[in-house]
């Protein structure tokens, strides 16, 4: 595809589209936790029909709810990691992490208990969430203004390829499936994806022209401080939706409501058009209506969308769910493009880090507050409602941020944005 200069795209470029490959791994190995969290609990549980519906999980809500937020919480350390990738290099963090992510959910395949299936994703979680901040930094590296939306949109839209994978791919496994063969589906990224797609991996050029970071590492300077703590928490705020929303899908429609693995297969499946239809959404409105009130539509439209699903029937989790999809997939590009274009090469990764740790203390408390709030009332609708009403009031905080539509990121470096 080329622009009507003639200009190729640039993010159609073998780097961008490597690095959506390996994004592609990540959420088979991420979302495949997921994908057996009921399956997991019932395993290493006991499965009865005498405490009712939530009975048939195996294991209390608050237990599944802790275990989820702590692989979550585990996610904290990929700060670390994407703070080396503007000291060490882009391309060298992301190919070692990515082999460390999927080693080691692809071990948690042999697990001989729960807390030690709980261990091992923990583990391998830093690297998986490292890896998505820092290939969503080099997508925007490799793309000029007008393309950048499209590249982040890419590297989502490879997450979410990968998330629908793992789920058909149990859905459509013979009989009750054992969590064990699911989670080795982490196998195939490490073995096939990783050979692949690194040698066509490389440091951007303008990450290879950056001086770098001189203070604490971590750090963010002064200048830049204000707009990437507001960014931040309303990653943050989408993450606490989105969280327990996505995470929970499973465990409430097939445990609580009774529905087929199949069934939820297909509507996760399902959600993968809708995904890609919400991340072009959201790259059409981040180009044409600005960064800004693409991300705040979208982020209030996911919170509402979280509310109905968990608060009625299949038909109710179906619409929220596919409603917060869309346009949870409209908020990553305008959001991915406005944290590109707020601060300098230099610290990128850096920010890229702070926002994958504000984006999993959402989704902790989130899982923490549903478990928590689900055991108290005997469901989910209460705690749904208040997280989604809070969501949606939160999207007000876009106000505060700069818009950056048409910004290069060649005039970060020379100081024209302030």
């Amino acid at each position: 595809m080329t622009l009507r200069s003639g200009r190729p795209r640039s993010w159609l470029s073998a780097p961008v589209l490597s690095v959506a490959g390996l994004s592609m791994g990540s959420g088979i190995s991420a979302f495949g936790v997921t994908v057996v969290a009921g399956d997991v609990a019932a395993a290493f549980g006991d499965v009865t029909a005498d405490d009712g519906p939530l009975g048939q999980i195996g294991l209390p809500v608050t237990t599944v709810g802790i275990a989820l937020a702590l692989i979550r919480l585990a996610s904290l350390g990929s700060l670390g990691l994407a703070v080396l990738a503007d000291r060490v290099g882009r391309r060298r963090l992301l190919l070692t992490v990515a082999v460390l992510g999927f080693g080691l959910t692809s071990l948690a395949a042999l697990s001989p208990g729960f807390w030690f299936y709980v261990a091992l994703v923990a583990l391998a979680r830093p690297c998986l969430a490292a890896l998505n901040a820092v290939a969503g930094v080099v997508a925007a590296e490799e793309s000029r203004s007008v393309d950048r939306a499209g590249a982040i949109a890419l590297v989502t839209a490879a997450y979410g390829l990968g998330s629908g994978l793992v789920s058909l791919g149990r859905g459509l496994l013979p009989g009750d499936p054992s969590f064990r063969v699911v989670t080795a589906f982490a196998l195939v990224p490490l073995l096939v994806l990783v050979p692949l797609l690194g040698p066509r991996i490389r440091e951007p050029s303008i990450a290879r022209r950056r001086t770098g970071p001189t203070g604490r590492p971590g750090a963010v300077p002064r200048p830049y401080r204000r707009r990437v703590v507001v960014l931040a928490l309303l990653v943050g705020m989408i993450a606490l939706a989105t969280g327990p929303g996505f995470t929970y899908l499973f465990v409430y429609a097939e445990r609580v409501l009774g529905a087929a693995p199949l069934q939820v297969a297909l509507v996760v499946l399902a959600a993968g058009p809708l995904g890609l239809a919400g991340l072009l959404l959201g790259r059409w409105g981040a180009d044409r209506l600005g960064r800004r009130i693409t991300g705040a539509v979208a982020l209030a439209g996911t919170g509402l969308g979280i509310a109905v699903a968990y608060s009625g029937g299949v038909a109710a989790l179906v619409v929220g769910y596919l409603t917060a999809v869309l346009l949870g997939g409209a908020f990553a590009p305008a959001q991915g493009a406005l944290a590109s274009e707020l601060v300098p090469t230099a610290i990128r990764a850096t920010v890229a880090g702070w926002l994958t740790v504000t984006g999993v203390l959402g989704a902790v408390v989130g899982l923490a507050v549903v478990g928590v709030v689900a055991d108290a009332t005997g469901g989910f609708a209460t705690a749904a409602w208040a997280i989604g009403g809070l969501v949606v009031v939160s999207a007000l905080g876009f106000l505060a941020l700069p818009e950056t539509r048409g910004v290069e990121l060649e005039d970060l470096e020379a100081g024209a944005v302030e």
